[in-house]
């Protein structure tokens, strides 16, 4: 678990951080998300979201820890 890790929508978080939306499980990139749900901040063992606007899977790259 680093820095730029990219995890997608069912997984869990493996640590306390703060992810950037990367993407969508489909391979599409659009339409783009919610400026409210481009960044989230997980605890430990939390799961990953969808996105909710559009009702897709996602991808999420570790920004930092929290």
């Amino acid at each position: 678990m680093a820095i730029g890790d990219r995890y997608k929508t069912g997984q869990r978080s493996p640590a306390n951080a703060y992810y950037a939306w990367d993407g969508y499980t489909d391979g599409t990139s659009s339409p783009s998300p919610t400026s409210e749900e481009q960044k989230i901040k997980l605890e430990n063992t939390e799961v990953f979201p969808p996105i909710n606007s559009c009702d897709k899977g996602a991808f999420w790259k570790m920004t930092s820890y929290a």
